[in-house]
């Protein structure tokens, strides 16, 4: 696929992060690539959504939704992707833990026709900080599990940085909330015989005090789903 032809889908799923958006939002578009920004706001109650309709208005955001409850990260981005029209999409949190210069690394297996679909690990040697000893082995079980049942050799199924050629993605059929998509993506990707890479990225994680989301509860609950996925669906 030739660089000039490129038309990269941003799916930003967005929770009551009015002190990072913007400043995200500003790394997203800094990046050189032609970009269809897709923010959706799923209830947002801190301020956001004043934020977002903000930014649309200045014309830094292309499609702006907002979902009329919360639904879960998972149900944003199935909203996003389904207004979606790049050739190649990626998901983007609204934080600050996954940094958009990373994106021209995992976009060159796509474009070079090696890949459908990139894994940005923040297992295989970036930058990151140091944080929760027990996160490290919660992801690093997680993965292994849904390693055994996909029979692919990932390091991080876990990561938010997933960039996939756009009809592959759109051709989904995906039904998380929350934080299920992480394992179902992962799992239909490898029952489609996904050519999947992986790149290393950066990561800055964020600390409960500094708003992180997704805690013990959701691992335990990523069990049942890499089950579901791989198994019963």
């Amino acid at each position: 696929m030739p660089m000039e032809s490129l038309v990269l889908s941003v799916l930003i799923p967005v929770f009551n992060e009015r002190n990072t958006i913007e400043v995200i939002l500003d790394q997203v578009r800094s990046v050189p690539v032609r970009q269809q920004i897709i923010c959706v706001d799923d209830f947002s109650t801190d301020g956001t959504r004043a934020i977002l309709q903000r930014l649309k208005d200045e014309g830094r955001i292309d499609v702006l939704i907002l979902h009329d409850r919360n639904r879960g990260k998972g149900s944003a981005i199935r909203t996003a992707l389904a207004a979606s029209t790049g050739n190649v999409v990626i998901v983007q949190d609204a934080d600050l833990e996954y940094d958009p210069a990373d994106w021209p690394a995992m976009l060159d297996p796509i474009m070079e026709g090696r890949a459908d679909a990139v894994f940005g690990s923040r297992f295989l040697g970036g930058p990151h900080r140091v944080l929760y000893f027990w996160h490290s082995v919660g992801n690093f079980m997680l993965t292994t599990f849904s390693n055994m049942l996909t029979n692919l050799n990932l390091t991080d199924m876990e990561t938010c940085y997933k960039a996939i050629t756009g009809d592959l993605a759109r051709s989904l059929t995906l039904t998380s909330e929350r934080f299920g998509f992480e394992p179902e993506v992962t799992a239909q990707l490898a029952k489609r015989r996904a050519r999947i890479f992986e790149v290393p990225i950066s990561y800055s994680g964020r600390t409960y005090a500094e708003g992180k989301k997704i805690g013990w509860r959701d691992g335990v609950a990523a069990i049942g789903h890499i089950i579901r996925f791989n198994l019963l669906s």
